[in-house]
């Protein structure tokens, strides 16, 4: 955790319709539904990487049920921090807008927050986090005849996503506001696969610059044969996290979060049909 964004939010109402998959080390499972005429369950699964407040947050679990209805596809959320994800469920707060700027005693309560959870931020540095993966889409992959995956991650997991899509893990990804103040512009020139990017109007993890930069990495391989399909959506009054934890109280950043939502599952119906 960098900044106090990374806990701003809201829970999203409901309760998550799933069950956790001790067989795939403790995923969470969003089925595809069970009258489904599509051939989306037969043919391709979407994995959700959470940010980092992990499984603990029914966030992702809802928005991974809504991706399976969606989509008639089994969702998997991948529970890659073990049990012991970095950011504390008692430290969301609720401000979560472009225009709200953080004072010193904000980064001051973030840093006193942030002392107990260290040892959990180590535990699940990305080499580790990574490893994990690679054993989560192993088991897929054995367990499983899915003839493609896409995933979709959001701050830690969109950072994550960045990674994956430079292996064979993954035939589509959607970042969604990054989480990682380091990026290296190698990591986006190995992605590999069709990628959708949505992306708040303020973030301080992924700022225009940064952005303007990886489409112009993106739009360098147009008529090569390292083109992949990509696309960049901003959107207005938006902070970091408004996709996976948007303050319900603000109709404009529920707009926006639905939005990305829909974002995501039009650019899985696009990259995984064919």
């Amino acid at each position: 955790m960098s900044c106090p964004k990374c806990i701003e939010g809201s829970v999203l109402p409901g309760d998550p319709t799933g069950s956790i998959q001790p067989d795939f080390q403790g995923a969470y499972l969003a089925s595809a539904p069970a009258n489904s005429e599509s051939t989306g369950a037969k043919n391709f699964s979407i994995v959700l990487l959470t940010d980092g407040f992990g499984l603990p947050l029914k966030n992702c679990k809802i928005i991974a049920d809504k991706l399976a209805s969606n989509l008639e596809c089994d969702v998997w959320v991948p529970d890659y921090f073990a049990g012991r994800p970095p950011v504390d469920l008692n430290n969301l707060t609720a401000p979560q807008r472009a225009d709200q700027k953080m004072t010193a005693l904000d980064w001051l309560r973030m840093i006193i927050k942030s002392i107990p959870t260290i040892p959990a931020v180590f535990a699940s540095r990305p080499s580790v986090v990574d490893r994990r993966l690679a054993v989560f889409f192993q088991t897929l992959k054995e367990k499983k005849k899915y003839e493609q995956i896409g995933a979709v991650g959001y701050c830690y997991g969109g950072s994550t996503g960045i990674r994956l899509a430079s292996t064979d893990f993954i035939n589509a990804a959607v970042i969604c506001h990054p989480g990682s103040m380091k990026f290296d512009i190698d990591e986006i020139r190995r992605m590999k696969v069709p990628t959708s990017w949505a992306c708040a109007e303020v973030d301080l993890f992924f700022p225009d610059s940064l952005r303007l930069q990886f489409e112009a990495e993106f739009e360098s391989r147009r008529g090569t044969d390292r083109f992949v399909d990509y696309e960049f959506k901003v959107y207005p009054a938006t902070a970091h996290g408004f996709a996976a934890r948007p303050n319900t109280e603000y109709a404009d950043i529920m707009e926006a979060h639905e939005a990305a939502f829909q974002q995501t599952v039009a650019w899985f119906r696009k990259a995984l049909s064919a």
